[in-house]
C-alpha cells in the first residue's frame, strides 16, 4: 500500500495516523517532492475509477492561472488535464491511497482510509 501526502496537509496526517493506528504496512509518498509522471497518474486514474477533473483541487493558484475551470471535461481533454496534474502537482487531490487488491481511494475521510485498509495493507 503506498499514500501520497503532502505533509503540510491535515487530512493527511490524519490518514497517516489512522495508518499507524490500525498497524498498516505501507509506503509514503510525497508527491510534492517526488512528482508523479503521467503514467503513474494514468494508473492512479485507473484505479481510483476517476477522471482527472475529478481529483483536481481547483481552488489552488495554479488551477486559476491556467484556467482550468474553463477547460473540457471530456475524453478529448483528459490528456491536458493529466498534464497539467503531472506538471503542476500541487493540484492533485490529497491523500490518495492505493491499495494492495490494485483498487485506490482519495483518503479525504476516516472511512475512506478503513475502506483501504478493508482492501489490504494490514501489517
Amino acid at each position: 500500500m503506498e499514500i501520497w501526502i503532502n505533509p503540510a496537509c491535515s487530512k493527511c496526517r490524519t490518514a497517516v495516523r489512522l495508518l499507524d493506528g490500525e498497524g498498516a504496512s505501507y509506503t509514503v509518498r510525497r508527491y510534492l517532492e517526488d512528482v508523479p509522471s503521467a503514467a503513474e497518474i494514468r494508473e492512479v486514474l485507473t484505479r481510483l475509477g476517476l477522471e482527472p477533473w475529478d481529483v483536481t483541487r481547483t481552488q489552488e493558484t495554479a488551477a486559476k492561472e491556467l484556467g482550468l475551470r474553463e477547460w473540457p471535461r471530456d475524453a478529448a481533454a483528459r490528456e491536458r488535464w493529466i498534464e497539467a496534474l503531472a506538471g503542476h502537482p500541487r493540484l492533485i487531490q490529497r491523500p490518495i491511497i492505493t491499495a494492495d487488491d490494485g483498487s485506490a481511494v482519495v483518503a479525504r475521510t476516516d472511512e475512506a482510509v478503513m475502506d483501504a485498509l478493508r482492501r489490504g495493507g494490514r501489517a
